[in-house]
C-alpha cells in the first residue's frame, strides 16, 4: 500500500511540475529591434513599427530593451506623449540598459526614448498587447465580458527589471507548443519512474 501511495503522490508531483512548466513557456520574451536593439533607426519609426507587427504580443510576455547605458533610455508614456515625442509628465526614464518590460495589462502601449531628440527621429515603440489566453475549458460558463475603460489607465511605476550588463541573453520562446510536448514528457517518465516502486 505504501508503494502505491508513493507512485500516486509521484504522479501528482510531475503533473503539477508539468503545469507550471507550461505557464513558463508560454511567455515570449521580445528583443525590441531584433539585432538592431534599441537605438535611433536607420528607417526613423517605420523600423519599429514594422518591427511590432511582425509580433504578438500577450499579458505575460516581455521586452528587452537592449541599449547603451548613457546613450539611450526607455519610459512608457500616453499616447499623447508619444505622439508629441515630449518628455514633460514622464515617468522616470530607465536609462541603465539592458531594460525589461513585462507586459502586465492589454491594451495599447506606448515606449520612447527622451534622450535629445531621439524620438523625433524614430526611437519610439507602440505595441497593443492581448490579454493572457484563457485556461478555460471549452463549454465551460464564462464570466460576463468586461466593456474596455473609455480612457486608458496607465500604471503609477513602470514594470520593469534590470539585466545585468554583459549576460547572455536567453533567445525568445515563441511558441507555445514546447509547453504540450513537456506535459507528456514528463507524464511519461512519471509513469516510468512510477512503475519502478
Amino acid at each position: 500500500m505504501t508503494g502505491l501511495n508513493s507512485m500516486v503522490l509521484l504522479v501528482v508531483v510531475m503533473m503539477v511540475a508539468s503545469l507550471r512548466l507550461q505557464g513558463t513557456l508560454a511567455q515570449t520574451r521580445h528583443v525590441v529591434g531584433d539585432t538592431l536593439g534599441w537605438t535611433i533607426p536607420i528607417g526613423g519609426a517605420a523600423t519599429y513599427t514594422t518591427w511590432a507587427s511582425q509580433q504578438t504580443f500577450t499579458v505575460g510576455d516581455t521586452l528587452l530593451f537592449n541599449f547603451t547605458t548613457g546613450l539611450h533610455n526607455v519610459v512608457e508614456v500616453s499616447h499623447v506623449v508619444y505622439g508629441q515625442c515630449s518628455s514633460v509628465n514622464t515617468l522616470s526614464p530607465n536609462s541603465i540598459g539592458p531594460v525589461v518590460v513585462k507586459l502586465t495589462q492589454p491594451g495599447n502601449h506606448y515606449y520612447i526614448c527622451t534622450v535629445v531628440s531621439h524620438c523625433q527621429i524614430g526611437q519610439k515603440l507602440a505595441i497593443n498587447v492581448s490579454p493572457a489566453t484563457s485556461t478555460t475549458p471549452q463549454g465551460a460558463p464564462s464570466s460576463a465580458p468586461v466593456s474596455p475603460p473609455s480612457t486608458i489607465a496607465f500604471p503609477p511605476y513602470f514594470p520593469y527589471y534590470y539585466v545585468p550588463v554583459g549576460s547572455p541573453i536567453p533567445p525568445p520562446i515563441t511558441s507555445a507548443a514546447p509547453s504540450f510536448t513537456a506535459i507528456i514528457l514528463v507524464t511519461f517518465l512519471a509513469v516510468v519512474l512510477a512503475s519502478l516502486y
